[in-house]
């Protein structure tokens, strides 16, 4: 199997600039390839709005559906959203047996994200598993689903590098994104363990450069602890 290497961090934190550029590097020495392991909702959700005939009324409904299934004090609203987001999580799975496809090649993989189960209804978890279940039907989905990120998450990435941000940071450079959730993604992101992986803590805020050049050599320890079966301290 070839290495992975997670890279997450709230929106703003600079995640998909720091992938991309890991991915150049180990390209010069190795077969890597990026993954993203998102969900990529907000580009539907502009997609959506974008509509002809209502597509802004449309994209604040369901996204007021969607709302209610992640609030803990509220019900999933209906089988229809719950088969909506259901559907999303298929997506990801797609997405990693692919990944773990190329892994299994002995390419070394790095992604943009990565799924978890800690936090329910945002951040890369189930998204059926933070309010209750309005039904059976729903229930036995929701309980489908999060077998299905226990799943992914029994693989334990090499190394994780965990970008930290502050939310006004984190708006400033995504100013599309409602505040509210950036402040909660915020407020997660130091309590995720992604099943006990290395986790190397940066502060996105620092100059880039510096950023860089730790994530990469972590990286490199990471990838040549691999190799030999030794598992790379976390930072």
């Amino acid at each position: 199997m070839g290495a992975l290497i997670a890279i997450v961090g709230c929106d703003g934190s600079g995640k998909s600039t720091l992938a991309a550029d890991v991915l150049q590097q180990l390209q010069k020495s190795h077969r890597a390839q990026l993954f993203y392991l998102g969900l990529r909702s907000g580009e539907i959700g502009n997609r959506i709005k974008r509509f002809r005939f209502g597509g802004p009324r449309i994209e604040k409904f369901l996204s007021k559906k969607a709302g209610q299934a992640r609030n803990k004090d509220a019900k999933i609203p209906d089988f229809g959203t719950a088969l909506v987001l259901y559907g999303f999580s298929l997506m990801r799975l797609r997405r990693f047996r692919r990944m773990l496809a190329l892994r299994c090649k002995g390419v070394i993989v790095v992604t943009d994200r990565y799924p978890q189960v800690e936090v329910a209804g945002f951040y890369d978890g189930p998204g059926l598993s933070a309010a209750p279940a309005g039904s059976r039907l729903v229930a036995r989905l929701a309980a489908r689903e999060r077998r299905m990120y226990e799943w992914m998450t029994g693989y334990r990435p090499d190394l994780v590098i965990r970008l930290n941000v502050d939310v006004d940071t984190a708006f400033s450079r995504k100013p599309d994104h409602k505040i509210e959730s950036l402040r909660s993604k915020v407020a997660v992101t130091p309590l995720l363990r992604f099943n006990g992986a290395p986790i190397v803590d940066l502060d996105s805020r620092d100059p880039y450069a510096e950023v860089r050049t730790a994530a990469l050599a972590a990286i490199d320890k990471a990838v040549a602890a691999h190799k030999t079966g030794r598992v790379t301290e976390a930072v």
